[in-house]
């Protein structure tokens, strides 16, 4: 399969329906899915199809089994993580080919250890709620990217 025109990464993902969002998503922009487990749901060929997931089988997914292990995959990659936590806003991500967008699970976000040994980007709120739901935070920032990729795609 040809290399991916960015990664977006989702560390142990609770909700079944957000990693289906977040999948489709990928698709739509060129994007190669990865899943750090624990999982909180089945990726199987049976649970997909029973979730109505019809689009999964064309998903570029890679799946990992530990943190551990995803961290060796990202060694020599620029990876960005997105936590609400974060100072930086996520426009000033300089965004390149091949990079690597890691959202943490929904009821807590990333291992604060984590975010902070990397460079960590958040999406600036108005609202009285303390984070968007992550199918939506790696839409915001997915487009982001694309648009700073492929630029003539948005004119």
């Amino acid at each position: 399969m040809s290399e991916p025109l960015f990664h977006v990464a989702l560390v142990f993902p609770e909700i079944g329906g957000n990693a289906g969002n977040v999948g489709r998503l990928c698709l739509n922009v060129g994007a190669r899915l990865h899943l750090v487990h624990p999982l909180g749901f089945q990726t199987d060929e049976k649970a997909v199809r029973r979730a109505g997931l019809d689009y999964w089988k064309h998903v570029d997914c890679r799946e990992h089994l530990s943190l551990d292990d995803f961290d060796r995959w990202c060694e020599g990659r620029s990876v960005y993580a997105l936590s609400s936590h974060a100072s930086e806003p996520y426009t000033r991500i300089p965004f390149a080919e091949g990079c690597v967008l890691v959202f943490g699970r929904e009821s807590v976000g990333l291992p604060p250890a984590w975010t902070a040994s990397r460079p960590s980007f958040r999406i600036p709120m108005v609202g009285p709620t303390r984070s968007l739901n992550v199918a939506n935070a790696a839409s915001v920032v997915a487009y982001a990217a694309l648009q700073a990729l492929r630029p003539g795609l948005f004119t």
